[in-house]
């Protein structure tokens, strides 16, 4: 059964480790294994919600209380690719306390998200740092870096007691229904199993493991040569909820860390907001303001853009937008609004693209040449020359998807960003 859990749970991680490979590359993404990621579900509920989402969401939820933290090392990017650092440092992890500063981190970043944005939690979000590091963007490569670090010193440590999507997993896990164990009569207390543990969850000499920071590698249950640790049913019921007055204040200071931390976002998204200038971003953005606080920057979008219009976000904008320079938007694509797992750009059909104002375009007649290449470029047939005159755009039907502004030889055209993108 041990090796049945330990095959097991490495073919479903080898998959997803391909799958996000390839799908940051931009090579193959029709397994949207993204949408799974829990910060991006817990997002899309708050800026776009569909019971698809919901019942993700409540899965991911249901299947840590059964099964413990399956998706630390099964579902998450990031998590494998420290799980592929150990692989090459082979080295030994000492036991880790658990450490109570992780729920706090993890109010502050949960509590932003809900209050209103995504500033904070886009800093330490596993599935976010991957895609950016993915994106090649400097937060994710200097993550890279510091992962690194603490995975030759610390094993899994940012998994056991850094990781906010762990903190909360964790405290699921500490009560879940399976869990792993170890059977006293037939441990030796050989070592071998904290050997491999990779957060520092097994107590050896004390026969204990740490199931809130155990992420469910099963690696533990291979290197036991006594077959003394077993994953299942725990053998006796799990002692009653007895809290006492120090866990009792540290759960009300983190409370009152949420709460503050969900008004603290509620400002800064504010304040990010009376900064914004208007920025052309992709169909189903919504406005500037608002998918500043709403994106992620997983940069998913940007690396399958066909277009290469997607630029991720710079000193102008601190999100993903779009830049005309060099090319347009595809009037027959709507994939980024399909592939984006955290709702911040919504999930339109390829019509309901089509009828979406993103921008507007507009002539410079002191530079035109009349030449009407923009007249036959323009997907919507919306813009008009009569012989010798200047072209006409249609300013009510335009979604300024660029392509007049591509095929201009004298630069005459300029598409500039709407306040609010409008179904036409």
């Amino acid at each position: 059964m041990n090796k049945v859990l330990r095959r097991g749970r490495l073919i479903i991680a080898l998959c997803i480790g391909v799958l996000s490979v390839l799908a940051f590359s931009g090579l193959f993404y029709p397994i949207k294994i993204f949408d799974i990621q829990l910060t991006a579900l817990l997002q899309k509920l708050l800026v776009d919600f569909s019971w698809t989402a919901a019942i993700l969401f409540l899965a991911l939820i249901a299947m840590t209380l059964l099964f413990g933290r399956i998706y630390c090392s099964t579902l998450c990017p990031f998590g494998l690719l420290q799980e592929f650092l150990l692989m090459i440092f082979r080295r030994r992890v000492s036991v880790q306390n658990n450490k109570p500063y992780k729920y706090f981190l993890a109010a502050v970043v949960f509590g932003t998200l809900i209050g209103g944005t995504a500033l904070i939690i886009r800093l330490i979000d596993p599935y976010t740092l991957f895609g950016s590091a993915a994106g090649m963007a400097w937060l994710g490569l200097g993550a890279v870096a510091i992962i690194i670090v603490l995975t030759w010193f610390k094993g899994r440590i940012f998994c056991s007691n850094i990781c906010p999507v762990g903190a909360v997993l964790g405290i699921l896990s500490k009560h879940a229904v399976f869990k792993i164990h170890i059977e006293n009569s037939k441990c030796a207390s050989c070592g071998l199993c904290a050997k491999n543990c990779p957060t520092g969850s097994i107590d050896f000499k004390n026969k204990t493991v740490d199931n809130e920071t155990c992420i469910k590698c099963f690696r533990c249950l291979g290197a036991c040569h006594k077959n003394g640790l077993h994953y299942g049913l725990a053998p006796s019921p799990a002692p009653a909820f007895n809290p006492n007055r120090r866990k009792l204040l540290t759960a009300g200071a983190i409370v009152a860390v949420f709460a503050v931390a969900a008004k603290s976002g509620l400002e800064l998204s504010r304040k990010i907001a009376s900064g914004i200038k208007n920025i052309i971003l992709p169909a189903g953005a919504g406005n500037a303001s608002d998918f500043a606080d709403r994106c992620l920057n997983c940069n998913l979008c940007v690396e399958n853009c066909p277009m290469k219009i997607l630029k991720k976000a710079n000193e102008d904008y601190p999100a993903v937008h779009i830049d005309y320079n060099g090319s347009f938007c595809d009037y027959n694509c709507n994939k980024c609004s399909q592939i984006c797992p955290s709702g911040a750009i919504k999930r339109l059909s390829l019509e309901q693209k089509q009828k979406t104002q993103i921008a507007l375009a507009s002539i410079n007649e002191d530079i035109c040449v009349k030449c009407g290449l923009c007249v036959h470029k323009c997907p919507r047939q919306i813009i008009r020359k009569e012989d010798g005159e200047f072209p006409r755009i249609d300013v009510e039907q335009c979604i300024g998807c660029g392509a007049c502004q591509s095929v201009c030889p004298v630069k005459a055209i300029t598409v500039s960003a709407v306040e609010t993108q409008k179904t036409l």
